[in-house]
């Protein structure tokens, strides 16, 4: 088993950190998000779970903060603004997803 205390792990802005990836399964990242700063409007291969752990933040049109959780489908858009300085969980899964660059169907 890993684990981690989230709210405590360095990390720094602009510079995610990767808890844990398996291929084939999911992969976890930690971000910081300052204020006023955002994940651009994007999307991914995979389902992406994302929990607020501190701060405020827009998903999908709903502004919360910690404890707030979103699930985007595959391929769905989506930007994620933070209107205070922000902790995020973002879990991709599978990873990578069908088309995503070095996924065996790529």
């Amino acid at each position: 088993m890993e684990h981690w205390d989230l709210r405590t792990v360095d990390v720094v802005p602009h510079h995610p950190v990767v808890l844990h990836s398996q291929r084939g399964e999911a992969r976890s990242i930690l971000i910081n998000l300052p204020a006023g700063e955002s994940l651009q409007d994007h999307q991914v291969h995979e389902r992406a779970y994302v929990v607020v752990i501190d701060g405020e933040v827009e998903l999908g049109g709903v502004t919360g903060g910690a404890g707030l959780a979103a699930v985007f489908d595959p391929g769905e858009r989506h930007a994620v603004p933070a209107s205070s300085d922000a902790r995020l969980l973002v879990v991709l899964a599978p990873w990578p997803g069908p088309g995503h660059p070095g996924a065996s169907d790529a």
